[in-house]
């Protein structure tokens, strides 16, 4: 018995040893591409939300909500005679005008990460039970269809508005977002070798900044070539923000061939199947493949792994039940929560953001009445060119996201494997706190600076991806044991959305009343974070195995 036990224990030795040791080659490059084109399509489905919103309520509620005239004489237009106010010369004020505006904007934005929640966790849990490769391609197709979904959805003629079904489909979408977070940050994790295992890891998540850029590209874009049409007739909006939410079902269309065909990780097929002789065996042919300059190079399994020995099977809440083991999930969990919460909230709340670098709009103008002898100024926003002001706000957009977002996305890929990855999040959680307690300070000042506040926005937004957003996601997919990796990436993960969710829904309404208090308060729970950054271990340079302390994995 304990002959064969040694055995097989060097066998698994051997297989993950030769995983462990690979060059980088072309097999980690395929794994890679094929999870951040998944990524790529996650965060451009998570974020493109947040312009079409806009478009939706000026097209559906702008006849509804948009109503008086603009006086004569304003400075500047030199109208001789008042203007009527319409959807094609006014922005509609959706929420000050629905019932509970602020909230059902924020649900709409947040009905993703509701979803991402629920996709989190259930596809963590089942890629622990049902293996890696059952589940990888699946939540693609999710996305495929809830994207098409959302972007063809119309209201009901007798019953649920478009806001509802729109934030149903957005739901759904979730659920296949969320399960790519565990299954592609597992599958790159279990495939890469101990040197590049990081830099491969937040290479896939770096694909995040790269989804959120092309966002605004397509919204600007869209609206370039569409910009007579929308100038004459402002329902044509409703085609700009349909064709965006769309064009993120292409990647998605891209990849899912090559996820659903991709092979189970040896590392699963080992320890939780209990196969070492296939696991072996896969382990030479993605090392031969390694070597086959094509990362659209495939094959087939055509034997299908069975269990040949006992492995640790174990209970979740057993090896959870150990301090050792049960401070690292509550740090994974934990400084996710706390990342998401600001970054959430500062990310779908750009607006505040876009009007202090003048890309929301034209700023008020100073108008005065005469009543009863009485004069008195007031403040307006003048008539605008709805186009403009859309393309406007998509420009400021894809400026926030190469002021910082998609470069430090990039750093960490270049730096994870030579500072570390509790040294980026340790600093990243640092630096963000830092700037945040600055604008809230001094936002009373720098509410009317527009380059001092650009050059601190920038700084948090580079840390927040050369820091815990890009960490907080690695991390947890190098960790935990094998039987057990997805499921506490799914937890972490989904910890984060709860965060988000509490950034989205409970302090997003409330961002641009009470600028100062939320920016408190995020640099509060960002300096949280950085304390809880101290339960997790350092992975850098160590073996999966050595972070989850089982060699003894095989017990028969």
């Amino acid at each position: 018995m304990e002959g064969k036990v040694a055995i097989e224990s060097q066998k698994r030795a051997q297989a993950f040893a030769h995983l462990d040791e690979a060059r980088l080659g072309w097999f980690h490059v395929r794994a890679v591409v094929v999870a951040g084109v998944g990524f790529f399509a996650d965060a451009y489905d998570i974020f493109v939300i947040g312009q079409a919103l806009p478009m939706v309520y000026q097209v559906y509620y702008g006849p509804q909500y948009i109503k008086g005239t603009y006086p004569a004489n304003m400075p500047g237009i030199n109208n001789t005679a008042a203007i009527v106010k319409t959807p094609q010369n006014t922005k509609v004020d959706f929420a000050n005008n629905y019932p509970n505006g602020p909230h059902m904007d924020a649900w709409l934005k947040a009905s993703t990460n509701w979803g991402n929640l629920v996709g989190q966790v259930s596809f963590g849990i089942l890629g622990d039970k049902l293996g890696r490769k059952r589940m990888y391609g699946v939540e693609l197709i999710i996305m495929i269809v809830c994207t098409i979904g959302s972007a063809l959805c119309a209201p009901m003629a007798n019953g649920w508005s478009i806001l509802v079904l729109l934030s149903i489909w957005r739901f759904f979408l979730g659920i296949g977002i969320g399960g790519d977070y565990p299954m592609s940050a597992i599958i790159t994790s279990e495939f890469a070798n101990v040197r590049y295992r990081g830099m491969m890891i937040s290479a896939v998540f770096a694909m995040q900044g790269v989804g959120i850029m092309v966002g605004g590209i397509v919204y600007i874009a869209t609206l370039a070539a569409m910009q007579a049409q929308i100038q004459s007739d402002y329902t044509v909006l409703d085609s700009v923000w349909r064709i965006a939410l769309g064009f993120g079902a292409l990647p998605a269309l891209g990849a899912v061939y090559f996820r659903l065909t991709i092979p189970e990780t040896p590392r699963f097929t080992v320890d939780v199947i209990g196969d070492t002789d296939k696991g072996l065996s896969d382990v030479d042919r993605v090392l031969a493949m390694n070597s086959v300059s094509n990362i659209a190079s495939n094959w087939r399994q055509e034997e299908v792994a069975t269990a040949k020995i006992a492995v640790r099977q174990g209970d979740f809440f057993t090896y959870f039940g150990k301090w050792k083991n049960m401070k690292t999930l509550i740090g994974t969990c934990y400084c996710w929560f706390s990342l998401d919460v600001a970054w959430y909230g500062l990310a779908l709340n750009q607006s505040t953001v876009l009007t202090l670098i003048n890309f929301n709009g034209p700023a008020k103008i100073s108008v005065s009445s005469t009543v009863n002898g009485t004069t008195t100024v007031s403040k307006i926003t003048p008539p605008v060119d709805i186009w403009n002001l859309f393309y406007q706000v998509a420009v400021g957009n894809l400026i926030v996201a190469f002021c910082g977002t998609v470069p430090g996305y990039w750093f960490t890929v270049a730096l994870v494997e030579k500072l570390g990855r509790k040294p980026i999040q340790y600093f990243g959680f640092l630096v963000i706190t830092i700037c945040l307690i600055v604008l809230a300070v001094f936002w009373d000042t720098l509410s009317t600076q527009q380059v001092p506040f650009l050059v601190i926005f920038t700084i948090a937004q580079f840390f927040f991806q050369f820091g815990p957003n890009t960490t907080t996601f690695v991390i947890p997919g190098e960790v935990f044991p094998t039987r057990f990796r997805s499921t506490g990436h799914g937890l972490s993960a989904a910890a984060g959305k709860c965060g988000a969710i509490i950034g989205i829904q409970a302090v997003g309404p409330f961002f641009s009343s009470n600028t100062v208090i939320v920016l408190y308060a995020f640099a509060g729970i960002m300096f949280s974070g950085l304390l809880a950054t101290w339960l997790v271990p350092e992975t850098k340079g160590k073996t999966l195995e050595e972070l989850s302390n089982e060699d003894d994995v095989i017990v028969f």
